[in-house]
Parts: structure tokens; sequence; C-alpha cells
């Protein structure tokens, strides 16, 4: 389980998060900025069918889009850079 924690300032979510294995804070995670998004669409009680939240984490900025309609969440689409971190072999 992981714990997320949110400030809304500007526009912008600011996500920080505690992710259970790591047992430290991760520079990102997608499904809870996915879940931040929703939430902070749900808070705003939004009637707009489609919606784009910027969250920023410490890994980078990100933007989860999605549309809702009859209740239902779809096209949902999590956006951000990606690096390479590591390059390795491993023999089999």
């Amino acid at each position: 389980m992981n714990v997320n924690y949110l400030e809304s300032k500007n526009g912008v979510l600011y996500i920080r998060t505690y992710e259970r294995g790591v047992e430290d804070e991760t520079l990102s995670c997608g499904t809870g900025a996915t879940a931040a998004a929703i939430a902070h669409y749900l808070e705003k009680d939004s009637s707009l069918k489609r919606f784009s939240q910027k969250i920023q984490t410490k890994g980078g900025p990100l933007t989860i889009t999605f549309e809702k309609k009859d209740n239902v969440f779809s096209n949902i689409y999590l956006c951000g850079p990606a690096v390479q971190v590591y390059t390795g072999t491993i023999a089999i």
C-alpha cells in the first residue's frame, strides 16, 4: 500500500508518495497520481466531461487526462517524461 500526500496550488497538484516495500519516499507513483487527479476532480464537483490535471512529483511533472460519462471514467492517460536509469545484463 502506498500513501500519497497532496497539496493543490495554482491549479497544480503536488504529490509525495511513501511506498510500502520500498519503505521510503519514491520519486513518482503512477497509480497514486491518477487516483489523486480523479479525487481532485470529484472534490471540485466538476461537470466537465473531459479533464486534465497537472501533477508535480519529485520525479518530474505528470499530466493525467480522462473522460467521465454516466459516472464512468474512461480514456485515462498518464503522460510524463521517461528516462533510462539502469542498463544491465543477466546470464541465463
